[in-house]
């Protein structure tokens, strides 16, 4: 009998299709029968950031080559829907009474090309009576002029109103010898896909089929549903190849909702992608946090209370955006600390900015980048080695429940164990050395060393369940349906590397659906870091589940108990124990249930709670300290995910969490002007990372895994955007704090260094 294939390097199933024939996206979707004849949507957006609609013109527009149709909110007879976080917050699909936004859609042209409707979009005028423009948040709390006037407030959101609580006075830190203050800005970053937001639609016998780019096709469906009036049997939502979501492809935007009943009215199928710089203004953005922190404690370093208050950025529409602070930043506030205090206020406030959302991490990477400049300000200002102050506020090892003060409950953890292994591998004690040398010969290149420890909450996206169903067909190749969605996370390896295990039936003949709802009808999506241990563990116990109906019917066909049924998983076959030479293969199983509803299973994993992985980070930069260029030159990254299904898909997760984690800490950031039209609206003006700025990634193993699910995996696919920001920006703070600088906040670009450094000196 062989060994498990699970936690071995197996190579991806999906490549051979990206690298030859390439996958199928929604810009690909024109040879679908059932959209011939497609026309296509181009939105006219806002150009304004904030104003009153006085009057939209479409005659010109109307009479440009290609047009079919213009629509506006009135032509559509669109009703103003309720934000789900504020029922105040009012707004029509198609902007009518007021914009919000640079990029908002205003109308739709429809065209027999894309290139026609660019040149009608520019056609329609639409008239404005320019209101004040907020784009700065704490200008926006207190100002007279509201974006959502039925709010009240410009504030949509507060913690207190939760009843929790506010302990931001002073008495919260009597006791303390030290006292430091930090105001951090986390800022505003756009997810890039490489797939930009696109969706085509087709109504097929009173039915509207959807084939949209996203992370969650269930989730997408009932929210289409619920924009268009329609009952569950009218829709239908199939996801085909996915380039990149990073959780701004959860929800459905606007644009996507607005495709069937454009469709429907002209009896026509309909096809919407949007530009890269259109992309860049309407896909919701990220991070976008104030925080005030305040921490305190000794001289010898022992941190005694930890305060934080969080302004979010909401953008103009109450949206998911607004709730990531208190329910993912708060919780996850007191980090991998034992502070006996801590307590972290939120409040969101709505702004004439593109609408904020989840982006990889998702207020968790918020919450450490805040615990760890805040553990560095303190070493700082004590004067002790950043390390030394990590260890000894460290949460001891545990594994079982721990239950923070802030009342989050992690399930394991071993953080000076992996502080230990990052900085043994890094060879901490080197580094410093070499700093030191750097320092006492006045280079212009001086070294800087991050550290930072970190945990993260996974898996803990409602719903807490995943279904999952494996269906073996009579010539033994199996199908595994999921709930889950890949755009890049390697779920046919990983779910057939699952189902092989426990079956026998080889990879190669193992095929994966998904994305599709009326194959699929439940399914909680792909976010969170949830996929492998509620997806997968619901294929593995599908997968059980299967056997055990196998081995029911070889029983009947070999006429034997079925208590004397094995599984041969090396050859794929059941027989009697003690006769393996006469057996039954999945193919003859499968023909032999075709009339008995046939060989398969459906099940459902529900985990008790979230997972916790957590790791530790080292980031080695160079800083010249004549122009304040950053250079980035080692990552050593410890990623905790549990147990590990592939380490080839762990690796490729890890890496693509570094790059993004790294290019918010030294390149990216969304920008305003004063009147609210974006500066950073293409990729030549938005910093983008490139392998060129990045280091070879070193990632050190170590596997805790939890008791949750039966795979003992934790979450991985954010884990990397978490650790590695604040490694990178304390790595270039400390290359420059012997300097007299004590903090820069993000991105790091050589103007904000070189800016610290001769504020320093002067």
């Amino acid at each position: 009998m062989g060994g498990s294939i699970l936690g071995n390097r197996v190579i991806r199933k999906e490549d051979p299709k990206f690298l030859t024939t390439g996958g199928v996206y929604v810009d690909d979707l024109l040879d679908e029968p059932l959209l011939a004849g497609a026309a296509h949507v181009t939105y006219v957006r806002s150009t304004v950031a904030h104003g009153r609609i006085t009057g939209i013109d479409v005659s010109d527009a109307l009479s440009a080559p290609g047009v079919i149709a213009v629509y506006t909110a009135a032509d559509l007879e669109l009703q103003a829907m309720p934000a789900t976080f504020n029922p105040g917050a009012k707004r029509t699909l198609l902007s009518s009474d007021k914009v919000r936004f640079v990029g908002e859609p205003v109308a739709a042209v429809i065209t027999e090309t894309r290139e026609q409707g660019e040149d009608a979009a520019e056609m329609v005028i639409i008239d404005y009576d320019v209101l004040p423009v907020l784009v700065d948040m704490e200008e926006a709390m207190t100002s007279s002029t509201l974006i959502f006037e039925e709010c009240g407030s410009n504030v949509v959101f507060d913690s207190t109103a939760l009843g929790m609580p506010d302990n931001t006075g002073e008495a919260f830190f009597e006791g303390c010898e030290v006292v430091v203050k930090g105001r951090f800005i986390n800022q505003r970053v756009a997810p890039c896909p490489l797939e930009v937001r696109g969706s085509a639609v087709a109504w097929v016998d009173g039915r509207l089929y959807q084939w949209l780019s996203t992370q969650h096709a269930q989730g997408a469906k009932d929210g289409i549903k619920a924009a268009l009036g329609l009952d569950d049997a009218q829709l239908r939502v199939i996801t085909p190849d996915v380039g990149g979501g990073f959780g701004a492809k959860i929800g459905v935007y606007p644009e996507e909702s607005l495709l069937g009943m454009m469709s429907k009215k002209l009896g026509r199928p309909l096809c919407w992608r949007e530009t890269r710089s259109e992309s860049m203004l309407g896909m919701g953005h990220g991070r976008a946090q104030i925080q005030y922190v305040t921490i305190g404690g000794t001289r010898e370093g022992k941190v005694l209370a930890y305060q934080m208050h969080v302004l979010q950025d909401c953008g103009a529409w109450v949206d998911m955006g607004t709730i990531l602070a208190p329910f993912m930043t708060r919780p996850m506030s007191s980090a991998v600390y034992a502070f006996p205090k801590v307590e972290c206020r939120t409040t969101s406030i709505v702004t004439n900015t593109t609408p904020t959302t989840a982006y990889r991490g998702a207020g968790r990477p918020e919450a450490t980048a805040a615990a760890e400049r805040a553990m560095d300000m303190f070493a700082l200002e004590i004067g002790k080695d950043p390390v030394d102050v990590r260890r000894m506020n460290l949460i001891p090892k545990f594994l079982d429940k721990h239950t923070t003060v802030i009342g989050q409950t992690y399930d394991v953890g071993d953080y000076e164990t992996a502080l230990d292994k990052v900085l043994d591998a890094a060879d901490y004690k080197s580094l410093r050395a070499e700093q030191a040398k750097r320092r006492a010969s006045g280079d212009v290149k001086q070294l800087g060393i991050g550290v930072s420890v970190y945990v993260e909450i996974t898996g803990g996206v409602p719903p807490m369940g995943e279904t999952a169903k494996i269906e073996v067909q009579e010539n033994g190749r199996a199908v595994v349906y999921t709930g889950t969605s890949p755009h890049g996370q390697g779920h046919a390896t990983a779910w057939s590397m699952i189902a092989s295990d426990q079956t026998g039936i080889p990879m190669d003949m193992i095929d994966l659906v998904w994305g599709d709802t009326d194959l699929v009808p439940v399914g909680g999506g792909t976010m969170g870091s949830r996929s492998l241990q509620q997806g997968g563990a619901a294929v593995n116990l599908a997968s059980i589940e299967l056997v055990d109906q196998a081995k029911k019917l070889a029983a009947r066909q070999l006429e034997a108990n079925e208590a004397d049924i094995e599984l041969d998983r090396d050859r794929g076959v059941f027989h009697v124990s003690g006769t393996p030479a006469i057996a039954k293969t999945w193919a003859d199983l499968a023909t032999a249930a075709k009339g008995d509803g046939g060989l398969s299973q459906e099940s459902r994993f529900t985990a008790e709670g979230a997972s916790f992985p957590f790791g530790a980070h080292v980031a080695v930069v160079e800083v010249d300290t004549e122009t304040g260029k950053v250079r980035h030159l080692r990552h050593v990254a410890l990623d905790d995910a549990g147990r590990v299904l592939n380490p080839l898909l762990l690796e490729g997760q890890i890496h693509g969490g570094l790059a993004q984690g790294t290019a918010q800490a030294l390149l990216e950031e969304v920008r305003y002007d004063s009147d609210g039209n974006p500066i950073t609206s293409n990729l030549a003006d938005y910093a983008f990372i490139s392998a060129a700025e990045l280091p070879s990634f070193e990632v050190v193993h170590m596997e805790t895994p939890t008791y949750l699910n039966p795979l003992g995996a934790k979450g991985i696919g954010e884990s990397g955007t978490i650790g590695s920001t604040p490694a990178v920006q304390s790595a270039v703070v400390d290359a420059v704090s012997h300097l007299g600088v004590k903090h820069i906040d993000m991105p790091t670009t050589s103007e904000r260094v070189w800016a610290a450094i001769m504020s320093a000196k002067s």
